[in-house]
């Protein structure tokens, strides 16, 4: 169980939590959730021990598994022992137990010291370690011959899943997980998901990924009015359920200040008269309804709306034998396809499979190495990288940047977008050099949205956004009347946004299903996953 007590945590004037007295119990799996900046990868270093409060105290498991991102700590490892020093006590007993065998001397107190890590790596499940590790390491998609690899032979996304293999690994009584589902494929995360729900310690996971929370989690902890508040259930039920409670709340507030408006009323025309001992009773309960005002709530939505300027003609793009290879490799197999006016066609597919190379094909970013690509009548297109180093210039601000984008627009057009998209106030003028990942994707969308393309192309457009943002762009994409092309491993989005799929896989030529994301994973995705 993890018990926090009296905890409180500010930076400078800004408090995040205030004075927090909360449980989390073993066999509950606990979704930490709360807008960019409210203060959850803050509130998971604390539990972590990473990182001090400034009051209060915390109580943990005695056996952790902490998800970090220091995926550069660990370069000249193998692979496996990078997951087996997610147990630190079996490492410990093993290295100590290697040391001691290499000793060209073994006294007899070093024999029974041997006994003793004997004693402990059995106790661990020591002999079945390495098994176990390989397992957990193809579950999250590392394929076996990087098991005995230096963890410099990985790419960066496949070194955090080894981290993540390293946080599972060893049955922690307690998992921390900060944001588990990134560069993870639908596969993986299903995996996880499979996984998740046999555990039998408290899991406390921060993730921007709705499915995934709706998935795993038995209750929500949300950092919200500068504390922590619990729900039953789910993401969406932890939506529903917050908006009930702020409902209520506000209502009775509203009574509250009604009342004492009739009692202050009747102490102003009574107080200088014969009826002094009604006037002090009134002043008495005056004094009992006021209250402090409600802690302002930190849940901001942004409001996205993708318009059109002009529509594209009912056959919005047509490609034929498009093919692409990489240093010999052929990453997309020749693909024939054509796309009308208002599909929404969600790209999915394991990673580094070649999702990216086909939109940025298509919107015409990277030559082809053979095949054509005819974009139909007025289509404008409108893309979305998913690498966005580079792409808003330095040296400028949101407002200056979207002025620039359209000389045509008032500047209370351009601030009405940026406030909409949560810059308001001086935020507009936020300087482009200082801009977080989440806000960088909020200014690119607002690009989108002053443009008015009848086309979007959308590479991984969720990462970096918070789950309240997530929820926008998938209605304004719901809403859209043209054309959506777009890459995500987030499955909600998939589910309430796909008309038609692209499943890519590595070897093979596209898969194009046309039909909702459930009816794809119905007839191909479970298949799959059983073959695995």
């Amino acid at each position: 169980m993890f018990n926090v007590i009296n905890v409180s945590k500010a930076y400078g004037p800004k408090k995040l939590f205030e004075e927090v007295n909360v449980a989390f119990s073993p066999g509950r799996r606990y979704g930490l959730t709360g807008p960019n900046g409210a203060g959850k990868s803050t509130f998971m270093k604390i539990l972590a021990g990473d990182e001090e409060q400034d009051m209060g105290d915390i109580i943990r498991p005695r056996k952790l598994g902490i998800l970090r991102q220091d995926h550069f700590r660990y370069e000249n490892d193998r692979v496996l022992d990078v997951v087996l020093m997610g147990n630190r006590h079996l490492w410990a007993a093993m290295d100590e137990k290697n040391k001691l065998l290499a000793k060209s001397d073994i006294t007899e107190e070093d024999g029974n010291r041997l006994g003793e890590l004997e004693g402990v790596i059995a106790e661990e499940d020591g002999y079945s370690a390495e098994s176990d590790a390989a397992t957990l390491l193809a579950g999250l998609g590392i394929d076996e011959a990087f098991h005995e690899e230096p963890m410099r032979q990985l790419t960066g996304g496949l070194k955090l899943r080894v981290l993540l293999a390293q946080a599972l690994f060893g049955k922690p009584d307690g998992l921390l997980l900060d944001e588990p589902t990134n560069n993870l494929d639908i596969d993986s995360i299903r995996w996880l998901e499979t996984f998740l729900h046999q555990y039998e310690g408290v899991l406390i996971t921060i993730s921007h990924d709705r499915h995934f929370l709706n998935s795993i989690c038995t209750h929500i902890a949300d950092i919200d009015y500068e504390t922590i508040i619990q729900y039953t259930g789910g993401y969406d039920d932890m939506v529903r359920q917050k908006s009930q409670l702020r409902t209520r709340v506000e209502s009775e507030t509203e009574e509250k200040k009604k009342k004492i408006l009739q009692l202050q009323d009747f102490v102003a025309r009574f107080h200088a008269g014969t009826r002094a001992s009604q006037v002090q009773s009134r002043i008495k309960q005056i004094d009992k309804l006021k209250t402090e005002d409600l802690k302002r709530s930190n849940i901001a939505r942004p409001f996205i709306r993708f318009d059109q300027k002009v529509v594209s003609g009912r056959q919005t793009l047509m490609f034929e034998g498009l093919k692409k290879s990489y240093d010999g490799v052929q990453v997309i197999k020749p693909f024939t396809g054509l796309v009308c006016k208002g599909e929404r066609i969600c790209v999915i597919g394991r990673n580094a499979v070649g999702k990216s190379t086909l939109v940025k094909m298509l919107a015409g970013k990277t030559e082809p190495d053979a095949g054509t690509i005819t974009w139909g009548h007025q289509a404008s297109v409108g893309y979305l990288p998913q690498d966005h180093h580079g792409v808003i210039y330095k040296g400028t601000t949101c407002f200056g940047y979207l002025r620039e984008i359209s000389e045509k627009l008032t500047n209370e057009e351009i601030s009405g977008v940026l406030g909409r998209m949560l810059f308001s106030g001086e935020e507009r003028m936020k300087n482009t050099d200082t801009l977080s990942g989440g806000e960088t994707v909020r200014v690119l969308l607002s690009k989108l949205m002053i443009t008015q393309d009848n086309v979007l192309i959308l590479d991984e457009p969720t990462n970096h956004l918070d789950l309240e943002s997530i929820a926008a762009l998938a209605e304004g994409l719901q809403k859209f009347e043209g054309t959506v092309i777009v890459v995500t491993h987030d499955q909600e989005l998939i589910s309430e946004v796909a008309t038609r799929i692209w499943s890519l896989e590595a070897g093979k030529e596209v898969l194009d299903f046309n039909g909702p994301y459930a009816e794809f994973r119905e007839k191909h995705a479970d298949a799959a996953m059983k073959r695995r």
